[in-house]
């Protein structure tokens, strides 16, 4: 699994944890539903950390609890 498809599946994770539907964790994160749907699509294959971040203002949780998941820790080392 790629760091990307990470960020994706946290990112529905807490979602479904808060009953959000991508539109609302969009309105509620000021970005536009597209830039956070291109995060979930391969469109966006490398969704920067002020992204990230906006998502987590949105939800009311840090960068740290973002990434304070067991889904980051089964990652591929994806410089070889």
């Amino acid at each position: 699994m790629t760091s990307k498809d990470a960020v994706a599946i946290r990112i529905n994770e807490l979602c479904r944890e808060r009953d959000l539907a991508v539109n609302a964790l969009a309105n509620l994160s000021g970005m536009p539903p597209t830039t956070i749907y291109s995060m979930l699509t391969d469109r966006s294959m490398n969704p920067g950390v002020s992204s990230i971040n906006k998502i987590c203002n949105g939800l009311d949780i840090t960068l740290r609890e973002f990434f304070s998941s067991p889904i980051f820790d089964e990652l591929d080392q994806e410089i070889k």
